[in-house]
């Protein structure tokens, strides 16, 4: 006998006009801006057409799909009117080896292609002598352990940046979708890269303003080995305020990172090393941090990412700066 067909499932509602109000929770509002979505763009399946966080995820899921079938995100296609690259058959050079990217990867890569075309990057360079702070980092390793934590310059480096966070309000901002308003933050959540083998992971901190430093040291171990154990939640890489990059353990003088949209800026860190400083009478061999602060110039001028890398290097010059 024929197989019957199953009942098609009700369609959900179309789309809310252009500039119609859109129901929706602040849950809901918050995951739209995380995956970049303009909430009007989603067929809402709730009560009383109610976008629900089902369909975000829905909607993301058919634009991944999309992005999958289709060439590379504006690679091939020219999107945003930018030329197309040229489609080249290496082959005809040598031997060559097509790799799939993983999951990860495609989603990390459509986020840096969305937050580079979207924001204007500018790059302020700075370094910090952080020659005491490392002499009090090491002098604490005792008390670090006692606690069952290792205290690495990174806590140092979340601690630094929460206080700034809170004098420059700013850098702890987003704007608003209008283009017309500037959304400031009154927590401090601060989002850190995980290199993993399956590409960049970045995990973030909540109320790093209110925990110490013993508390930040294992809250970032603990959610560094979720990253690279693969067992982070949605909720543990949601909500960040500002993000920080550390090359520092593999080396490098500085660098340009992404920022992380909807944020406005992210620190870039890069391997500390001794450099001779004069001093007024002498050179004085001091231990040199080199900072790299990008940001979103229709949000942060030049003047402000210049004052933030300064503060910086002096909090971090002087750590008991930030007890004032």
């Amino acid at each position: 006998a024929k197989a019957e067909a199953a009942p098609a499932p009700a369609p959900a509602a179309a789309p809310a006009p252009s500039g119609a109000k859109v129901h929706a929770g602040p849950a809901v509002r918050q995951l739209a801006r995380e995956f970049g979505v303009e909430l009007s763009a989603v067929s809402p399946s709730g009560p009383h057409g109610r976008v629900l966080k089902e369909d975000v995820q829905a909607y993301v899921k058919t634009a991944l799909q999309k992005a999958k079938e289709a060439p590379a995100a504006g690679a091939a296609t020219g999107g945003a009117g930018i030329p197309p690259i040229p489609t080249v058959d290496f082959s005809r050079f040598g031997e060559v080896e097509e790799v799939a990217m993983t999951r990860l990867m495609q989603i990390g890569a459509s986020s840096l292609h969305r937050s580079w075309l979207n924001i204007p990057h500018v790059t302020q360079f700075d370094q910090a002598d952080i020659t005491e702070l490392e002499a009090f980092r090491v002098a604490q390793k005792a008390v670090a352990e006692k606690a069952g934590v290792k205290l690495t310059v990174l806590p140092l480096l979340l601690k630094a940046c929460a206080h700034l966070l809170k004098e420059l309000p700013d850098f702890n901002s987003s704007l608003a979708p209008s283009g017309k308003a500037i959304i400031r933050k009154k927590y401090v959540h601060i989002g850190f890269a995980v290199d993993t083998p399956d590409g960049l992971l970045v995990p973030v901190i909540k109320n790093v303003d209110q925990k110490s430093l013993l508390q930040l040291a294992g809250e970032a171990a603990a959610l560094a080995a979720k990253a690279r154990d693969k067992k982070l939640t949605a909720d543990d890489m949601q909500g960040a305020c500002f993000t920080i990059s550390s090359l520092g353990h593999i080396g490098g003088t500085g660098f340009t990172p992404i920022v992380n949209a909807p944020e406005v800026a992210i620190l870039g860190v890069s391997k500390a090393t001794m450099q001779p400083v004069w001093d007024g009478k002498a050179f004085q061999p001091k231990l040199m941090l080199p900072l790299s602060l990008s940001y979103d110039h229709r949000v942060i001028n030049g003047a402000a990412a210049a004052r933030f890398t300064q503060r910086l290097s002096q909090l971090l010059g002087d750590i008991r700066t930030i007890l004032l």
